[in-house]
């Protein structure tokens, strides 16, 4: 597994539950200069280009690698498969050995301030990782939902191996719900992030704010180039509160967002292009709003996570407490979604690919929803076809 292979990860707690939309500089919604590199969503194991999965696939539990985490959320596999995962209430790091199960913290991320959705979320590893070992981290502080990247530095004693944090992009709306916070690495290496509108609706339509966006920046923080709208991060708007981002193997790339009472939804991004929220939960008939490629009633999905793999999208659900198999044909479903593990290991928040047909899933029923009857925190191997 390469550096950048690790680099994506994948959100959050159960669903409280236009312009002219052109297309930008991909219509065709592949990431822009994505030939680069392959992200961890975009995982060895690569299906024949477009080709169809099956309509029905499978899903095997192999293992249970870890258990015992407290508000688990973000998740970034290592280049050596190990895996980084940060705890939401507590604000640290810890390194999980996939072989063993052993927990190693790395440290507490100064500056997070948890409370309610907010704190420490989404993590992404450089995709220079193999030469820079920075660690992108999306949290919550007193003032904003901010983007930082640490220096890991693993020859220091546990609890010291996180250098001060950088600051690479701050001032997107907090609030007590709807923060966002999955970030991850393209195939193009810029680094894209989910945010929550902070339940301010307004500003989902206001292409001036953070809220309510998926951004795309460059790994210093600035405007990625070939952004849809001048001088500006914002790749898509017109949404609720973005809970995870994967890639496809033709370098486009997918979104789940929470709905409020009606409809969750699966959206294949375009840049520049208005999802609705929240004149529109769900599919349209404006012509001015993307339509999802797939909705979900709030319970049944509340969605968080997602990934790709074997020529499906993986989507983690929370209140639903399943896994979602998205089978694809280019940016549509090629056939009617379907679940697996229905309640068995209660809310699911995070899901990444592990490679190939392998896919690592991070439960959540210690984040104040749970059930802590379904048992405590994990991280289960999965094979899924």
């Amino acid at each position: 597994m390469t550096a950048v292979l690790a680099a994506t990860t994948l959100l959050l707690t159960a669903g409280c539950s236009s312009d002219d939309g052109g297309e930008g500089p991909a219509g065709d919604g592949r990431t822009p200069g994505g030939a680069a590199s392959a992200s961890a969503s975009s995982s060895p194991g690569r299906q024949a280009a477009e080709e169809t999965p099956p309509a029905k696939g499978s899903v095997k539990v192999l293992r249970t690698v870890t258990t015992g985490l407290d508000t688990p959320w973000g998740l970034a596999p290592l280049p050596d498969g190990d895996l980084l995962v940060s705890s939401r209430d507590k604000g640290t790091i810890t390194r999980v050995d996939a072989e063993t199960g052993k927990k190693t913290e790395l440290g507490e991320v100064p500056g997070v301030s948890p409370a309610g959705e907010g704190g420490l979320l989404g993590l992404a590893l450089s995709p220079d990782y193999a030469s820079d070992h920075m660690v992108y981290a999306y949290f919550t502080s007193a003032s904003d939902n901010r983007i930082v990247r640490m220096l890991y530095e693993e020859e220091k004693p546990s609890g010291e191996q996180l250098g001060a944090p950088d600051t690479v992009f701050k001032g997107i709306p907090k609030g007590f719900i709807h923060n966002g916070g999955r970030i991850a690495f393209g195939p193009d290496k810029m680094l894209y992030a989910g945010t929550g509108e902070s339940g301010n609706t307004g500003l989902s339509q206001d292409k001036k704010s953070l809220g309510g966006k998926i951004l795309r920046l460059t790994p210093e923080g600035e405007p990625a180039p070939g952004n849809p709208f001048p001088d500006s991060p914002v790749y898509s708007y017109g949404h609720r509160n973005v809970q995870g981002l994967a890639w496809d193997t033709e370098q486009r790339l997918f979104a789940s967002e929470f709905g409020q009472d009606t409809w969750d939804e699966l959206n294949a991004i375009k840049p520049g292009d208005n999802y609705g929220w929240p004149e529109a939960e769900g599919k349209s008939d404006n012509s001015g709003f993307h339509n999802p490629i797939a909705q979900w009633a709030t319970d049944d999905a509340s969605p968080s996570g997602i990934a790709y793999a074997e020529g499906s999208i993986w989507m983690a659900g929370l209140k639903g407490q399943r896994l979602w198999r998205i089978p694809l044909k280019g940016t549509e479903a090629s056939a009617d979604p379907q679940s697996f593990l229905k309640g068995e290991y209660g809310r699911l928040r995070t899901v990444v690919s592990a490679g190939g047909d392998k896919l690592w899933l991070v439960t959540s029923n210690t984040d104040g929803r749970g059930d802590p009857k379904k048992g405590d925190d994990r991280i289960l191997e999965l094979q899924v076809s």
